[in-house]
C-alpha cells in the first residue's frame, strides 16, 4: 500500500468517525424501539352512541361520510374530490373551528383514559392544546383528528433527524450531507478492499 492510499483511507476514515457513532448509536435505539409506544401513540376524540337524529340525504359529490357523536355533540364528516367537510348535520351547514373552552373539553374528554401521559389541558392555542405533562396535540378538526407529539416524541424524531444526516434546517443541504455521507461509505469501503487486495498480493509473492 502506497502512503497516498494509506493516507486517504485515514483521512476517510475520520471524516466518518461521527456519522458512523452517531448511526451505530441510533440504529441501535431503532432496533430495540424504547418508548415508541407512548410516543407514537394514537389519539382520537372519544365517541359516544348515536341517538335518533335526522340527518338530510348526502349529495351526489360526496365519496365517503361518517356520522360521530363527540362531548361537543354531532359531527358529519363528508369528504369529496374538493376536500374533507365537517358539517352539523341538524342544518347541513360547515361547523366552524370551536372556541377555546369547547377546544380543551373536547382533548380532555379524548385523553381521560391517559392521565399518566397527557394529564390535563393547559393551553389552547388556534388548533393546538398543550398538557401539563408537555404533550402538544394537533386537532385537524376538517377530518376531526388529533395527533399527539410529547417529549419522547420530539427527541425521537431528533435521533432519526441524526440518524439520516439531516443536521440541517435546509432539505437541500440535508440531501448534499446524505449522499456525501453514502459517498464517504462507499470510498471507505472500496479503499479497504484496495488495501486487503494488496496485502494478499504482497503475501503471495
Amino acid at each position: 500500500m502506497n502512503l497516498s492510499t494509506r493516507a486517504l483511507h485515514r483521512v476517510v476514515g475520520l471524516i466518518l468517525v461521527l456519522p458512523m457513532l452517531g448511526w451505530s448509536a441510533t440504529g441501535l435505539i431503532f432496533f430495540f424501539k424504547p418508548g415508541y409506544t407512548d410516543a407514537y401513540a394514537q389519539l382520537s376524540p372519544r365517541t359516544y352512541p348515536l341517538e335518533t337524529i335526522d340527518v338530510p340525504p348526502p349529495r351526489q359529490q360526496w365519496e365517503d361520510l361518517r356520522l360521530l357523536r363527540t362531548v361537543l355533540g354531532y359531527h358529519l364528516l363528508a369528504r369529496s374530490a374538493e376536500g374533507p367537510e365537517h358539517l352539523d348535520p341538524a342544518t347541513m351547514e360547515p361547523r366552524a373551528l370551536p372556541t377555546a373552552q369547547a377546544m380543551a373539553q373536547l382533548v380532555d374528554d379524548a385523553i381521560a383514559a391517559r392521565r399518566e401521559r397527557y394529564g390535563t389541558v393547559v393551553k389552547v392555542d388556534g388548533t393546538v392544546v398543550t398538557t401539563s405533562t408537555g404533550v402538544e396535540i394537533g386537532v385537524d378538526w376538517a377530518n376531526l383528528r388529533l395527533s399527539q407529539q410529547g417529549a419522547d416524541t420530539r427527541l425521537i424524531n431528533a435521533l432519526y433527524r441524526i440518524h439520516y444526516l439531516q443536521w440541517s434546517g435546509s432539505d437541500g443541504v440535508n440531501r448534499i450531507l446524505g449522499i456525501a455521507g453514502l459517498l464517504l461509505v462507499a470510498g471507505l469501503t472500496l479503499l479497504g478492499l484496495r488495501v486487503f487486495l494488496r496485502g494478499q498480493g504482497s503475501r503471495a509473492s
